[in-house]
């Protein structure tokens, strides 16, 4: 099981097929990754649990790069529900 303290700032974050989509920020609370804003000056968030290694010193999540843009939220959700 990954924790949140494995999620370092400056990670690359890397989909299911290997490919580099994002770079880690910060954590958000325990179980919420921040990532760095996109071309478009736009935070991004990722849940914890998306995430099945951090080999290499990178950040690698469960599904394509593709997938995870499209479900990532531009609004961070703790884990005690609240929106920041």
């Amino acid at each position: 099981m990954i924790t949140a303290n494995q999620i370092k700032p400056d990670m690359p974050v890397v989909c299911s097929l290997d490919g580099q989509f994002a770079v880690v920020d910060h954590m958000e609370g325990p179980s919420t990754i921040k990532l760095k804003k996109d071309a478009n000056g736009q935070h991004h968030y990722i849940p914890l649990n998306w995430v099945t290694s951090t080999d290499n010193n990178e950040v690698k999540v469960d599904r394509p790069g593709d997938q995870a843009m499209q479900q990532w939220a531009t609004t961070a959700v703790v884990s005690t529900g609240a929106v920041v």
